[in-house]
């Protein structure tokens, strides 16, 4: 049991965890011609919660009772992993991208996010404002406007050849490129890095 335990604590290869990624599409779709997203489900529990005659939420929620349980499924199984089998090595970032990102003051790699930006200390603040707030409402209004998230398109939409999300995943890629080469730096200092 113990070598299980330190087995499932370390990351998997890719060749492992991308193929286990990968299966959920055909399972999915086998199992009840069910579409991998997880952008929909905020609007199935909106839909669920707030009964308010809005047009966008009036529909069978219930239908999709599947999706929510499958994001509180990723919830306690994120939770379970963090609390019980977290990786106690710290996380392996390339040398170049530490060079780039101290050069904007991120230093400190003992979690998943940069301590640096994400800490509560840092809600209240133009920091926060911006990374929070404004970067919470743009990734919300993106995913909206996109149709679906990066991985109801990149991994559900491509694998059953759907035109509209190789062009979303085009672009996903490229807002990627352009915020991290262009737009970081000059965010960065504007809030006080």
């Amino acid at each position: 049991m113990e070598q299980f335990i330190e087995w499932i604590s370390q990351p998997w290869p890719w060749y492992i965890a991308g193929p286990l990624i990968g299966l959920t599409v055909p399972i999915l779709l086998l199992i009840g011609n069910k579409s991998f997203g997880i952008s929909s489900s905020l609007r199935h529990a909106c839909a669920a919660c707030i009964p308010a005659g809005i047009p966008f939420f009036t529909y069978n929620w219930r239908k999709e009772m599947w999706n929510i349980v499958f994001v509180i499924g990723i919830l306690i199984g994120g939770f379970i992993a963090t609390t019980f089998f977290a990786n106690p090595d710290v996380i392996v970032v390339a040398a170049s991208t530490q060079a780039d990102l101290a050069a904007l003051g991120i230093t400190d790699y003992s979690s998943l996010l940069p301590a640096e930006i994400f800490t509560w200390d840092n809600l209240f603040t133009a920091k926060g404002l911006l990374f929070f707030v404004v970067g919470g409402f743009l990734v919300g209004f993106g995913t909206r406007y996109a149709g679906g998230c990066t991985s109801g398109h990149a991994i559900m939409g491509i694998s059953s050849l759907q035109w509209p999300s190789l062009v979303a995943t085009i672009f996903f890629m490229l807002g990627g490129f352009v915020m991290t080469h262009f737009l970081l730096g000059p965010l960065m200092a504007l809030v006080g890095f």
